[in-house]
Order: C-alpha cells, then structure tokens, then sequence
C-alpha cells in the first residue's frame, strides 16, 4: 500500500465504485448541449456556475454511454466523499485497481468511460487522468470548488481537454422540465416564466421568497468560495457592493473609472487595479459574462464600456432593488446566454453614428448575426430607433443575419427594412439553427 493510502481511503473508492455500477443512474431534465461533447484522446471537462447542473450532465453521459456499451463500463466517483481527504494523485492507481477487481468476473476487454466528479480536490489528479487517456479510456471530469475553478480543470491538463460549457435551462429545457407543449399562448406563458424564474435547476416551480433566498446563497457562495478564499480578497465590502450593481444592471453599460469613482464618492476605497481583477473573477466563476465592444483596435476595445450580464436572468430581479420591471433586461440576457450556450463569440457595435446593436454573434461555422433585443419595438419611435441601428451595422457586417427579437407578436415593429428578420425571442431560441 502507498504510503497515506488509508483503508478509508480505499473503503470509500471501493464503496462508490460499486455502488456507481449497481445503483440507477440518476436522471433529470436531459440537457441540450450543441456540438461536439467527446473527441479522442481528450477528457471531457465540464465547465459552469455552480449549481447549474454540472454533475446530472455527467449522470445522462453515463446513462448513455451504459446503454450503447455496457452498464458495468460508466464508473462514477465524487471526490468530495470526505473519507477522501487526503489522498494524492499518486494514490489513484487503487481506483483502476478497484474498478478491476470489481468487474473481474465480466472477463471483458472493454476500457470503462470514467466520470470524475470534483476531482480537482485531489492533489496532483493531473497526472492520473492522462494517464487514463493514454491506456485508451474515455475520461470526463468536473469540478468548481473553491481549490480550482472548473474552467481551470481544462488548462490543469494541457492541451488533452475539451471543454464542455453547461449554463441554466435555455428555454427549450424549460419546457421540458416543465412538460409545456401545445399552443402559442401557452409557450409565451411559459417564456415570461422563463423570463423571471430563470433556468437554475433547482430554483424551478419554488415560491417567490424560497427561489430568492436560494438565488442569493448561491450567489453568496460563488463570491465567498470563488472569489475571496480562492484569490485572498480583502476588499469583501467593494466585491459585494461590484456584485449588486453587475446582477442588478444586467447588459448595462460597465466602466471601471465610474464605478471606482462612484464608490470613492460613498468613503468606499477601492483601486482601479481591484475592480479589474473582481470582474475577471466573476466572470472566471461563471457568475456574469462580459460582452465587449466590437473593434479591431485593442485601444478602442479597452477604453470603450463592457457590457456585463449574469449568467441567468433569474438573478435579476433578486439584485434590482428599484422595483421597476425587469423585461427588457431580462430578456436580453436569456438572447445572450442562448448565443453562448450555442459556442458563439459575442460582441456589441456602436457605430459611427452613435447607435448601438445589442450583438454581433459569430457562430463556431462562421456565421454571423446581427441581434437587436426589444422587449416591445411596437412603438414608432422605438422601432425606428433599433432598426436604425442595424441598417448602419449592416452596411459594415454585409454577411451577417440580421435579427430584431421582441418579447411577443403583439410587440412587433409595424414595418421592418428587407431582409431583416423581426421574430419573438423564444421563436428564436427554439430554432434548430439561425438560418
């Protein structure tokens, strides 16, 4: 035995183990994933928020993967299993060895599809992984303690992972969790329930005050694990402070100088140098997504706004304290998240005339989209004002798609140029492909 290679040690492995090639797999909402999840001789590393459903996209896998191979080939282990602590990566050798012994009396040749939960808890797991790769096994891993983030699970293994990003429910997951179907009023009812509950799991069909409390734990969470133990943050009054005004302004314009001033201006001390290194924190944990300006001058990218958003547009309405509706705010978050759950690259335009288009969209086949979200365009003035803005963007994208999303029908623009594509937000996210 390796010297501080407990019996618990191997009590535990063998435990969960066994218990991951008997016990049903469990199964929830099954999660719409788009392109490639496995390429060879790579670990799948699946990477999100916490809470958003990490380890049951890990279970589906493994379910599967049981039904094309076999039942006996999908073994799960969580190394958050407290009987675990203190093992080190050159103590993982006993899982293989445990695996086999348990599944020696099927005789097979067949190399298992590992699933690795919070294995970033272990000290040194790096070198165990590859070498599950390098015997031909397929490995999928995740994680997103406060000791890695789960995005840094994929650089631990240089260059032999393949990201996998799992974000809340789109909306097309929203119905089927909810087992909504059938007619046009029923999905718009659907889409302004989406619009405030969110696609947090957890926080479907809770009342009001449960699904807010949950909300802001896990918010809580994300700052108190990911951000201030992790990166030794001293300033906890400025991160909650920059939390509240980013969740609470969703796709609001972010400039550092203003925020720096603003708190100076309330006796809060805070350097620029801070604030810059909090917002790439948030954004490291997945709790907010920064949009910036579309350019080729790196200057201009860094001395024009960044657009910052939640990950979900549930967190919204727990952060807004002016009461005032929250529609228009979140519906542009759900268009954005829609766009990154679907591996585009994300920017906004300002033209030259002053206009702004919401997204420019580049997809991984090279498509491009112009996406201008309004809650309700139906008013002249409104709709001149955000077709505007796309007819100048379109004259400098000439390849690009271009999209005005609204809330519903009713808040369509009465007359939209050729070639634009006026349609409602949850027509959108439903379609197949933007083409």
């Amino acid at each position: 035995m390796d010297h501080g290679l407990t019996e618990m040690h191997k009590a535990a492995i063998s435990d969960q183990i066994a218990a991951s090639l008997l016990d049903e797999i469990p199964n929830g909402t099954e999660r719409a994933v788009t392109g490639v999840i496995e390429l060879p001789g790579k670990a799948t590393a699946v990477i999100g928020m916490r809470r958003a459903g990490k380890t049951m996209f890990l279970h589906q896998r493994r379910r599967m993967h049981a039904a094309s191979e076999s039942r006996d080939a999908v073994p799960y282990l969580n190394f958050e299993d407290e009987r675990l602590l203190g093992l080190t990566g050159s103590h993982l050798g006993v899982v293989v060895d445990e695996y086999r012994r348990l599944t020696a009396h099927l005789a097979s040749e067949r190399r298992p599809t590992w699933f690795l939960d919070e294995i970033q808890n272990v000290k040194g797991w790096e070198r165990f992984v590859r070498r599950l790769l390098d015997e031909g096994n397929r490995v999928y891993v995740s994680g997103s303690s406060a000791a890695m983030l789960s995005r840094e699970i994929a650089t631990s293994l240089r260059g032999r992972a393949w990201e996998v990003s799992i974000y809340p429910f789109g909306f097309q997951e929203f119905l089927i969790h909810h087992e909504v179907h059938g007619t046009r009023a029923k999905t718009e009812k659907a889409f302004m329930d989406y619009l405030t509950v969110g696609g947090f799991p957890e926080a479907q069909s809770l009342d009001v005050a449960t699904r807010r409390q949950l909300l802001t734990d896990y918010v809580d969470v994300a700052m108190l694990r990911d951000v201030v133990e992790r990166h030794d943050v001293s300033n906890v009054s400025g991160l909650r402070w920059l939390v509240r005004h980013v969740l609470g302004n969703a796709g609001g314009a972010f400039s550092v100088e203003k925020f720096y001033a603003s708190l100076k201006s309330q006796g809060l001390a805070i350097s620029r140098d801070t604030v810059h290194a909090l917002i790439n924190h948030l954004e490291d944990c997945f709790l907010i997504r920064v949009v910036w300006m579309e350019t080729s001058s790196e200057r201009q990218r860094m001395v024009n706004p960044r657009k910052v958003y939640p990950i979900d547009q549930g967190l919204i309405p727990v952060f807004d304290r002016t009461g005032r509706s929250n529609i228009g705010h979140a519906l542009e978050t759900a268009v954005l998240v829609e766009a990154l759950r679907r591996r585009c690259e994300v920017t906004y335009i300002k033209t030259a005339e002053g206009y702004e288009v919401d997204m420019l969209l580049r997809e991984p086949s090279g498509a491009t989209h112009l996406v201008q979200v309004c809650a309700d365009a139906s008013a002249n003035e409104t709709s001149e004002r955000e077709i505007r803005a796309l007819q100048e963007a379109r004259a400098l994208y000439r390849e690009a798609i271009p999209w005005l999303l609204t809330v519903s029908r009713s808040g369509y623009a009465e007359a939209v140029p050729k070639g634009v594509r006026q349609i409602t937000a949850y027509e959108w996210m439903l379609m197949p492909e933007w083409t």
